[in-house]
């Protein structure tokens, strides 16, 4: 006992005073940076990081005027409610229900409607046709069959080089020729089947029909409708 006593005693009371500079104040394995600097530098700095962008950047001072615009557009800005006169009028409603046709358009219904057709496809025609009652067997297929049988609606053996002055000579209805475009038709055999009736088609007989007929009636293929009676082609006299 004596002897531990003694130990004990020796342990704490001899033993030297350790040197606190002598005990490392660091973890083994750590890095310790032995930099020459005071750390003026760095006084009164806390572990914030720098600020990205940069405070004087041109790319803080671009979000920071939005920020301010945003904010001052959402603070003031209030709904607009439009009144019933600000509001855009809604288009106007197409007339076509009161149309009549052959009955012009007044300005009034030209002005609501831009879809509708031009005022030359309503007009009344200045003189209407006049269709006549054709007699039975005289239709239009009756002449689509008669030009099919292969009878002789020329009355000429070949195509002739006819001048105006042999022209007038046939405005007989037994003998009635016309030109139309050039080229001269007998219409002896067609005029009881013309729809508008054989007076009218003699108003051509024996001259140049090309400018009534396209006035009265020019959407007519007159080289389908005729091409069996072509008797052959209007000249000048002088080439006669």
């Amino acid at each position: 006992m004596s002897y531990l006593r003694s130990w004990f005693s020796f342990d704490t009371a001899t033993s030297p005073a350790l040197n606190d500079s002598l005990i490392p104040n660091t973890i083994p394995g750590t890095f310790i940076e032995e930099e020459d600097d005071d750390g003026s530098d760095t006084a009164g700095e806390d572990d914030v990081p720098p600020a990205f962008p940069a405070l004087n950047s041109a790319q803080r001072a671009a979000s920071s005027t939005q920020k301010k615009s945003s904010n001052t557009m959402g603070s003031t800005s209030i709904p607009i409610i439009l009144s019933d006169s600000s509001l855009m009028p809604p288009p106007p409603v197409p007339s076509l229900a009161s149309r009549q046709p052959g009955t012009p358009q007044t300005k009034t219904q030209l002005a609501s409607s831009s879809l509708l057709a031009p005022l030359g496809t309503t007009e009344k025609p200045k003189k209407p046709s006049r269709k006549v009652a054709l007699a039975p067997g005289f239709g239009p297929l009756d002449w689509a069959s008669l030009k099919s049988s292969g009878e002789d609606l020329r009355g000429v053996e070949t195509l002739l080089r006819i001048p105006p002055s042999v022209l007038k000579m046939h405005n007989k209805k037994a003998d009635a020729w016309t030109a139309i475009n050039g080229k001269v038709y007998n219409l002896t055999p067609y005029l009881p089947y013309h729809p508008g009736g054989e007076k009218e088609l003699m108003r051509v007989a024996g001259r140049d029909g090309t400018n009534l007929f396209s006035l009265t009636h020019a959407w007519v293929n007159v080289d389908f409708m005729l091409d069996a009676c072509l008797v052959g082609f209007l000249v000048s006299e002088s080439s006669a």
